[in-house]
């Protein structure tokens, strides 16, 4: 039986105590100084590989298909998305298209190497590398992916790239509803950093934006708990 993964126990959680003012009067000066860092690359979307799952550049052509068939009759997965469901191949085909053209984000196509088969995406948006602060957003796992060892890893190696690329900020933001994506962001060891009230409309409804990080200095441990979730010992049948 595996073990319950929950690296949110092991980040570091800096706690302000007093009173605002008191706080405020704390703080004051011009922030610690960053030395050494330098500013880390874009990603390239080269493919990013692991045990469980691979995880390609999104290619309408390579992809759509068996994407589509995997979100066919799921439309449930496109909630709280701001597009979709796509009742067509073509249209789906035809959003990738111009989707994968804005190199404002990098979508991923992931592979379950379990299955062979391909069963969700995910993005890097909002990349700021002078800031070192990057975001994974776009998370579209089909029920097949969901609660799967490839889904974990899947995030894991986002995550272990934005850091070893020198990444000092790694972001995930989600509709406020949606419990699903913040459950998920904390058990996956982001901080939740509150909500931004009305941040946007969506399909014609409000959304209220709830924002999670980690940053760099929590990724040691943070990788030592996907290492050791991910591990074959923590699979073994019976156990």
């Amino acid at each position: 039986m595996k073990r319950g993964f929950d690296p949110v126990c092991v980040a570091f959680r800096p706690v302000l105590k007093g009173s605002v003012m008191t706080d405020l009067e704390d703080l004051q000066g011009f922030g610690e100084l960053v030395s050494g860092w330098q500013v880390p690359p874009r990603p390239d979307g080269t493919d990013l590989a692991g045990t469980f799952a691979r995880l390609s550049k999104l290619d309408a052509e390579a992809h759509a298909a068996d994407l589509f068939d995997q979100y066919l009759g799921q439309d449930h997965v496109w909630d709280y998305m701001p597009y979709g469901p796509f009742q067509t191949l073509e249209a789906y085909k035809d959003w990738m298209r111009k989707t994968v053209q804005d190199d404002a984000h990098l979508f991923y196509a992931i592979t379950n190497l379990e299955t062979s088969r391909c069963e969700g995406v995910a993005s890097f948006l909002r990349i700021n590398p002078p800031s070192g602060s990057i975001e994974v957003g776009h998370i579209n796992f089909s029920p097949a992916l969901q609660r799967t060892r490839a889904a974990t890893e899947a995030m894991y190696l986002m995550m272990k790239w934005a850091f070893e690329a020198g990444y000092r900020r790694y972001e995930w933001k989600c509709n406020a509803l949606n419990l699903g994506s913040r459950k998920a962001a904390q058990r996956l060891g982001l901080s939740y950093e509150g909500v931004f009230r009305q941040a946007a409309v969506v399909k014609g409804r409000n959304r209220d934006t709830a924002w999670f990080a980690a940053i760099d200095a929590e990724w040691p441990a943070l990788k030592e708990a996907f290492d050791n979730w991910l591990s074959e010992d923590n699979f073994i049948a019976g156990c």
